[in-house]
């Protein structure tokens, strides 16, 4: 085996970490590779597939020979989709042409979005507990994460004005937030989320707003996009989405950021200098995912529901266990 001297390398990468799920997949797979059945309880990937009118959009973007480069934007069409989807579930307008960039998965955007906002040095404040993976991108990009404490009230993970002033320094350059809370399962208020955007304008910080799970929501809680609270907050928020968890798309890789147009050329020239957009098929697909008939995503969040019923159920009778019932 060659081995390579260690000061060949650079120090970027020295302060990345791998991820805590992939970590333990592996594990999950070591141990399945010596013929042991496994119960994983380790990630967000739903176990159904794609429904069927988007594996067939796909397949006839296959055969009409839709394998070229992209519109390293996204394809109009797409983009025009993801338009039409944020008007109709979220209340908000976009402008396709300028305001939308498909990426390559939620996790391109937010690599993306950190690249084209931080500053060296810049701080990144995140809610803690969060999905530890939004940290080695903040590295990447130069920045250093700072934990904002949550507390538990009333049964749920909150955040609220002292803890985002405890955090903030005169390095604090912006808010990640993700709504479902992943891995708390707290749906945020739309209360809530003005007293955060407010927050947010009042110390001239941008929002990252991750949304991938929106579509995952229970009993009477719904999903607010910050974005629509107002235009000053409009105005500092990147929207990050993906079609992973909506509709059990996650081997597909495709995303799209939404932000005002500022954002998004600085963001382009990102994407343009590492992925360039996922295949041109696939963002087919994608526009006859967001565009097309959504009973089957109702139909797995009332599954989702169901499970999450049966969890709940099972863990009452643990002792010294107390469920906080996820509300996404």
């Amino acid at each position: 085996m060659i081995t390579t001297d260690s000061s060949l390398l650079g120090d970027r990468w020295a302060g990345l970490r791998p991820t805590a799920v992939n970590t333990i997949l592996a594990e999950v797979r070591a141990v399945q590779a010596s013929g042991r059945d496994v119960v994983s309880l380790m990630r967000g990937e739903p176990d159904f597939r794609t429904p069927t009118h988007i594996v067939a959009a796909a397949t006839e973007a296959l055969a009409k020979g839709r394998t070229g480069y992209p519109d390293n934007r996204g394809e109009p069409a797409l983009r025009d989709a993801v338009a039409a989807k944020l008007s109709r579930d979220n209340g908000l307008a976009y402008d396709p042409a300028t305001e939308i960039l498909v990426t390559t998965g939620a996790t391109f955007g937010i690599y993306a979005a950190l690249m084209a906002v931080l500053r060296e040095g810049d701080e990144v404040l995140l809610p803690d507990p969060i999905y530890d993976a939004y940290q080695s991108p903040t590295v990447l990009a130069g920045g250093r994460v700072r934990p904002v404490r949550a507390a538990i009230r009333e049964g749920r993970f909150v955040i609220d004005d002292d803890a985002l002033n405890a955090a903030l320094t005169p390095r604090s350059r912006v808010l990640l937030l993700n709504s479902p809370w992943n891995p708390v399962g707290t749906v945020f208020t739309e209360s809530e989320l003005r007293a955060i955007g407010d927050f947010v304008v009042r110390h001239n910080l941008v929002l990252i707003s991750d949304e991938i799970y929106e579509a995952i929501v229970y009993g009477n809680h719904r999903h607010v996009s910050p974005a629509v609270l107002s235009a000053d907050i409009r105005s500092r928020t990147i929207l990050v989405n993906s079609l992973s968890k909506t509709y059990a798309m996650t081997g597909w890789r495709v995303g799209y950021l939404a932000a005002p147009t500022a954002f998004i050329s600085a963001m382009f020239l990102v994407l343009q200098q590492s992925s360039r957009g996922p295949a041109t098929f696939i963002q087919d697909a994608a526009a006859v995912a967001l565009a097309g008939p959504q009973q089957a995503v109702e139909d797995m969040r009332k599954e989702y529901a169901a499970r999450r019923s049966t969890i709940l159920s099972a863990l009452s009778g643990v002792g010294r266990v107390r469920a906080l019932a996820p509300e996404g």
